[in-house]
């Protein structure tokens, strides 16, 4: 079964976030948008806090986050204790993400990544899963210490 996703976008990902939504409503993605709604000008860490939040309380099995670059969404999203979240420009890395680091929220760069590739990580992404490999679970075992 498919996890819930919350998403969320500056004013800059706005359109995006609504294309993102559409694609995975068609892969039988269950998806909350936490905003931003308008494309008036907004601050990217309110967004991305929202969807941490969300992810973090298990309100959502995932999240995704988009601004300009992805960098600060990724910063952001990060300070939330109980996030794991990877800046994905590409198949591989939202493969390995998933994978070795059990990442439970993707950032996406709106201007670094064009539609053909997004729809390749968005695949990739739902398609990876946690390696039940003990190495690997030790490692992510060790962010969380690492947090606390």
């Amino acid at each position: 079964a498919m996890p819930s996703v919350v998403i969320g976008s500056d004013h800059g990902g706005f359109a995006l976030k609504a294309e993102l939504i559409e694609f995975m409503n068609a892969m039988g993605v269950r998806v909350e948008d936490v905003g931003t709604r308008t494309p008036d000008p907004c601050d990217y860490p309110d967004l991305a806090h929202a969807v941490a939040v969300r992810v973090a309380g298990g309100g959502a099995g995932l999240g995704i986050m988009i601004d300009g670059a992805g960098v600060g969404s990724c910063m952001a999203v990060n300070k939330v204790p109980g996030i794991r979240a990877a800046l994905c420009g590409d198949a591989y890395t939202a493969d390995g993400a998933r994978r070795w680091n059990d990442a439970n929220v993707l950032a996406i760069s709106l201007r670094a990544t064009s539609t053909a590739e997004l729809a390749e990580i968005l695949d990739a992404w739902f398609a990876g899963a946690p390696s039940p490999e003990d190495d690997d679970r030790a490692n992510v075992a060790h962010l969380s210490e690492i947090e606390s």
